[in-house]
């Protein structure tokens, strides 16, 4: 789990991909939960948790977020 200070500490590139990250690992954690590949299913609520904290911050500094990993994949 990541602390709010943490996040809010983050520069804007590295906010939008720490919430892309975090979407990406509850896709992953979902998927193992519905296949019964998840041991510790209490991680899927801490993903949820750092998933809105960085939606949080994004959304103060009035950034949007699915703009920006747009914008990254194309140049990445």
């Amino acid at each position: 789990m990541t602390k709010a200070v943490e996040v809010h500490n983050l520069e804007d590139p590295q906010l939008v991909e720490f919430v892309d990250n975090a979407r990406r690992e509850i896709f992953n954690l979902r998927f193992q939960h519905a296949t019964g590949q998840l041991e510790n299913t209490a991680r899927l609520k801490q993903a949820k948790g750092d998933l809105a904290r960085g939606m949080t911050v994004a959304r103060q500094r009035g950034i949007d977020v699915e703009i920006e990993i747009r914008r990254q994949k194309s140049n990445g």
